[in-house]
C-alpha cells in the first residue's frame, strides 16, 4: 500500500476555476485511497504524524477531514484502538461526494452492473409515476429535452447532458420527492455512463436511441403506466447492453 503520493498545496488548489480547500482535499485523497484499494477495509490509517506531514495542514483541519470521512461510513473511529477502514458495506453511495469520488476513479464492470440494477430497480417506477401524475409542465420539460437529444448528433457529452435533462425531467414528473432525490444523487455516475458507448457514434444509432426515448414520453403523456414503465426498462437495457459489448471488444 503506497501511501506516500505528494500532497496538493496544504492551504487550497485552484481547479476547473473552483478553489478547493485543505479540508476537501484531505478527505477526497484518503477517500480514493480507501475505494481504489489504497486503503483496504480493517487496515489502520497511517499514524496522524504521517498524516500531517503529507498534507501539510494542521492537527485540526486533519481531524476534521476524519470526522466527514467517518460520517459518510468510510472509517471507524475507536478510542484506544485508532482509527481503521470500514467495511465497504457500510461506504454511504447514496452521498453525492462519494458517488462522485467513485465515479472519478473510473466505471469498471461491477460498477456499472451495480449502477444499471439501481437504474432498473428505481427508474420504470419513476417513470410509471410520471404518467400518472405528469402535468403540461412536466410533459414540456421531457419535450424540450427530447429535442435536445435530436440536435445532439455530434457531441456526445452534450447528447449525454439532454439524455440526462430528460431522465430528471420523468424523476420530477413521477411526483414522489425520494425519486427526485435519488436521480440526483446519482447523475453524476449517469452522465458518465451515457458517454461510455455514445449514440453520436452513428447516425443510425442515434435516431434509433432517440426514438427510443421518445417512447417513454409517448406512454407517459398517454397516462400508460405498463408502458412506460416498460419503454424506460427497454432503454435502460439496450444502454447497458451496448456498453457492455463496446468494452468487451475494446478490451
Amino acid at each position: 500500500m503506497d501511501m506516500s503520493s505528494p500532497a496538493s498545496s496544504p492551504a487550497s488548489t485552484r481547479a476547473s476555476g473552483h478553489v478547493v480547500s485543505a479540508h476537501d482535499q484531505i478527505v477526497r485523497a484518503l477517500a480514493q485511497d480507501i475505494l481504489t484499494g489504497a486503503l483496504e477495509p480493517g487496515d489502520k490509517l497511517p499514524l496522524e504524524a504521517d498524516l500531517l506531514e503529507r498534507f501539510g495542514v494542521s492537527r485540526t483541519a486533519l481531524r476534521e477531514a476524519l470526522k466527514t470521512l467517518s460520517a459518510k461510513g468510510f472509517l471507524n473511529v475507536k478510542t484506544r484502538v485508532g482509527t481503521r477502514v470500514s467495511d465497504s458495506v457500510h461506504w454511504n453511495f447514496f452521498d453525492k461526494e462519494v458517488l462522485t469520488w467513485r465515479v472519478a476513479i473510473g466505471m469498471d464492470a461491477q460498477f456499472r452492473q451495480h449502477l444499471a440494477e439501481v437504474r432498473r430497480s428505481l427508474e420504470p417506477t419513476a417513470a410509471s409515476l410520471a404518467a400518472r401524475h405528469r402535468t403540461e409542465a412536466d410533459l414540456a420539460a421531457m419535450r424540450a429535452a427530447l429535442d435536445w437529444m435530436r440536435r445532439e448528433a455530434a457531441s456526445a457529452h452534450e447528447f449525454a447532458r439532454a439524455d440526462l435533462a430528460l431522465h430528471l425531467a420523468i424523476g420530477a414528473a413521477s411526483q414522489n420527492p425520494m425519486i427526485r432525490s435519488v436521480a440526483g444523487v446519482i447523475e453524476t455516475a449517469l452522465l458518465e455512463a451515457f458517454t461510455l458507448s455514445p449514440p453520436t457514434q452513428a447516425p443510425a444509432l442515434h435516431h434509433e436511441t432517440v426514438e427510443a426515448h421518445a417512447r417513454i414520453v409517448e406512454r407517459i403523456a398517454a397516462r400508460d403506466e405498463a408502458g412506460a414503465a416498460q419503454a424506460m426498462l427497454a432503454v435502460i437495457d439496450a444502454g447497458y447492453q451496448r456498453v457492455e459489448a463496446e468494452q468487451s471488444s475494446a478490451g
